[in-house]
């Protein structure tokens, strides 16, 4: 069953255990805290993307992509701030393995490093001489190689972008981090959108954001950063996986929705593939990732709002949103 969820009449939980939080098979039942609760940390987004935890500062970063600038979310007083802006429309980030911001941004076409002294560093704007279409989520993997998706959902509208000719297919890329040689690694994806490893880099999940119904595929990862195998793990049927985050049992923790009751919220898959629990929100989320002092608290960018739920689990390098 599901409850109320109009956004209108959302409130948290007076209760607990959450009713929001469902378990759909057994498995998901060591993953819930029967004593927590679904939060809303702020809303006033126009569309939230790509949460990335910075524990070293106890902050949250995430994208407003049509407003143009990522916003920042402190834990200790829970104040909410403008980090950048203009942001260059940027979506999907992630941390490398020396802590520093890896972002996509729309407009520009590029993945970017932000430096410690704030200065920015072009990871990949072009391949094979042509232009990017619209780098959208990105993960590091522990060898500091930086792997992202790019479909062309920025150069199609004004909205989260600007429109320009598509000059590559939407592809998936790998760039080494010390020489920045982009190589394609796979292009049989249809829309490829949110990415994330396994916890021991063995396998990589994309999600095809173009297939009908979405779909998320697996990869197998060979010890020379290629891909292999690629098949369809998960058939999202009526409902819209977009960006995910993996636990430390490899358990896939996914965005989901389609705009009403039951499907719109956070979506979690078994590595077999499994239905396993639900987490209903009154919005769609987009993206999430795992934060917090202990790596249990999972942050969900949502449409106009970030939530956020404390979890029996840990995320995988804190959702490769590391260090934690």
């Amino acid at each position: 069953m599901t409850h109320d969820l109009s956004d209108a009449g959302w409130q948290p939980s007076s209760r607990y255990p959450d009713p929001a939080i469902r378990v759909l098979d057994p498995r998901f039942e060591s993953l819930r805290m029967t004593s927590a609760a679904v939060e809303r940390l702020y809303t006033g987004s126009r569309w939230a993307e790509g949460p990335v935890w910075f524990g070293d500062g106890r902050y949250l970063l995430w994208s407003d992509v049509p407003n143009d600038r990522i916003l920042k979310w402190e834990e200790a007083s829970g104040a909410v701030s403008v980090f950048r802006q203009p942001s260059n429309y940027a979506n999907g980030h992630t941390r490398d393995e020396r802590g520093r911001l890896v972002s996509c941004e729309h407009l520009t076409r590029r993945v970017t490093r932000t430096e410690y002294d704030g200065s920015i560093t072009v990871i990949a704007d072009s391949y094979q001489g042509k232009r990017l279409n619209s780098p959208n989520d990105v993960v590091v993997k522990s060898d500091g190689t930086i792997w992202f998706t790019d479909p062309p959902y920025g150069i199609i509208n004004w909205y989260e972008g600007s429109p320009a000719p598509q000059e590559l297919p939407a592809c998936v890329y790998r760039v080494d981090p010390d020489t920045l040689e982009i190589t394609m690694v796979a292009d049989d994806s249809e829309g490829p959108n949110g990415l994330v490893f396994s916890p021991d880099e063995s396998l990589l999940y994309v999600v095809e954001s173009r297939a009908k119904p979405r779909r998320i595929r697996v990869y197998q990862v060979d010890e020379h950063n290629r891909l292999h195998s690629g098949r369809m793990l998960i058939d999202c049927g009526p409902g819209t996986a977009d960006g995910f985050r993996v636990d430390v049992a490899g358990n896939l923790w996914c965005g989901w929705g389609m705009g009403r009751a039951g499907l719109d919220g956070v979506r979690v898959f078994a590595p077999d593939g499994t239905a396993i629990g639900h987490i209903d929100l009154p919005e769609r989320c987009a993206n999430l990732c795992f934060g917090g002092r202990h790596g249990n608290r999972l942050f969900m960018a949502s449409s106009r709002s970030l939530y956020s739920l404390y979890v029996n689990t840990q995320g995988a390098a804190w959702g490769r949103g590391k260090p934690g």
